[in-house]
């Protein structure tokens, strides 16, 4: 392969004595270069180091999206553990109890003491895909740190009446269904 340089010789557009000249101030100017510490700039160096850094980036979003979805495993994992250990039997199924889970009025038939239990406060309805499943309060409770929406929160019972509600005197019967 034939430099520049040496093309230009044969063409006649440069002679010796010029070619040698520029060729020795360049080497003179890498010299100095060197010896004020100014390092030349390799762009191919540059934008190697460039695309490394990219790469380093990608590789972090890949890796921060893997330990999200680890940790969102692991907590969904706790969360099965948690129900399975601690569901309590729905009884014989004998009264039904409607539930609103999302949008929708859910039915689940129980039985009167479980009713009771869940009216009070003291078991909660929980969610796992289509499984409805009850559990005490206390473990609702550490469920609901971990995911919120498994939960189905059954209002408790006030036994407060408002001073300015005209149906005050009318008392509501337990037993009713809706």
């Amino acid at each position: 392969m034939v430099s520049l340089q040496e093309q230009f010789l044969k063409a006649g557009l440069v002679n010796k004595n010029k070619a040698k000249r520029v060729s020795h101030e360049k080497t003179n100017q890498k010299k100095a270069d060197r010896q004020a510490g100014i390092a030349s700039v390799d762009e191919a160096r540059v934008a190697a180091l460039a695309a490394q850094q990219k790469s380093a980036e990608r590789t972090r979003e890949l890796n921060a999206q893997r330990v999200a979805a680890a940790n969102e495993k692991a907590i969904m994992a706790q969360i099965t553990q948690m129900v399975q250990q601690s569901r309590q039997p729905k009884g014989r199924g004998d009264i039904a109890y409607n539930f609103t889970y999302g949008t929708k009025v859910e039915r689940m038939y129980v039985s009167a003491e479980i009713r009771e239990q869940l009216i009070a406060g003291r078991l909660v309805i929980v969610r796992l895909g289509e499984a409805t499943e009850l559990v005490p309060s206390i473990v609702a409770d550490k469920i609901a740190e971990r995911d919120p929406s498994l939960i189905v929160r059954v209002n408790k019972t006030s036994t407060k009446v408002d001073e300015d509600d005209p149906y005050a005197a009318y008392k509501i019967p337990d037993d009713l269904m809706w």
